[in-house]
């Protein structure tokens, strides 16, 4: 059965009919609008889009992976300001002749993804559209403390890292050179496995400045040097290339660097501390802060790619 078939309420309806919801739900979707609780009285929010052709595609992710990428996306930018994400709101815009179940996968892929922090789909639209379009919009709460912004950094901080990188992007480099394996990358790709509560954690340990690194870890930091006119050194040796990775790097003829340094979409957080902040396993340090400005590797100018621009 295609959407068309079953109308837009139709398809609400099936939608809706799939979606949990956490606590912080108040009123979910049926009305104009939904109701979310904000007991800090603040609310961050953030919103992304994914685009098929441009951020997914449907001969190599199934419906419920793209759900949990968008989903990610959003929840990993409120982690980054050190808050807990409350609710998500999620934009629909789909050709007539999509299965019905594709877009109930999608669905559970959101709903799954937002429940892993606790939060929730509340509401959100749907359109007709010759292109596949998810729009997502995610609220967060910061539990009375400051949010944590990239212009915080200062020369003598520790540059640290939650979470992985790199392995999304050897997932789809290894997805666009037509191979299915090694699995655990390509799902790397589909799935991101996002650190969230280290954002709220780092909010809590003193951290200065942070970023979800969705476009590069050189490019991300690219951003919080540039915000806090400060400079960033990396130390390449603080990254292991896994085994499966090498392997694929080698089989492909690729740097596993350009990976680790410039590959997007792990959705790992950087944060900056002071320097007399005990960091617990899961922020491991990987640079410092300089005077200057820009990013360098071992402080040099990195040669290899910096990061995602959708308009280069």
């Amino acid at each position: 059965m295609t959407v068309a078939g079953v109308g837009e309420f139709g398809l609400i309806d099936r939608v809706t009919a799939r979606l949990t919801h956490g606590g912080s739900c108040l009123l979910g979707p049926g009305d104009d609008g939904a109701v979310v609780a904000a007991p800090d009285r603040r609310v961050v929010a953030s919103t992304d889009v994914l685009v098929e052709g441009r951020h997914f595609r449907r001969d190599w992710s199934g419906a419920a992976d793209v759900g949990h990428r968008a989903a990610a996306a959003n929840l990993a930018d409120i982690a980054a300001m050190g808050a807990t994400p409350t609710a998500l709101l999620v934009a629909l815009c789909l050709p007539a002749d999509l299965d019905t179940a594709w877009a109930e996968g999608l669905a559970d892929g959101l709903g799954a993804e937002a429940a892993t922090v606790g939060a929730s789909v509340v509401g959100g639209d749907m359109s007709a559209s010759p292109t596949l379009t998810i729009a997502v919009t995610a609220l967060g709460d910061l539990g009375g403390r400051a949010p944590v912004v990239r212009s915080g950094a200062r020369p003598g901080d520790v540059v640290a890292l939650a979470g992985r990188t790199g392995w999304a992007a050897a997932g789809l480099t290894v997805l666009s050179r037509g191979f299915r394996t090694p699995r655990l990358l390509v799902e790397a790709y589909r799935r991101p496995e996002v650190p969230y509560a280290a954002g709220p954690h780092a909010a809590r340990l003193g951290a200065t400045a942070m970023i979800d690194i969705s476009d590069g870890l050189l490019a991300d930091l690219g951003h919080v040097a540039k915000a806090s006119g400060v400079g960033v050194d990396v130390h390449r040796d603080a990254f292991e290339v896994p085994r499966q990775m090498r392997d694929a790097a080698q089989a492909l003829g690729v740097d596993p660097y350009s990976w680790i340094l410039a590959g997007g979409d792990d959705h790992a957080l950087a944060a900056t501390f002071p320097r007399s902040a005990a960091l617990p396993a899961e922020w491991r340090p990987i640079g410092r802060v300089v005077e200057g400005e820009g990013v360098t590797v071992d402080g040099a100018a990195y040669d290899g790619p910096a990061g995602w621009d959708h308009f280069r």
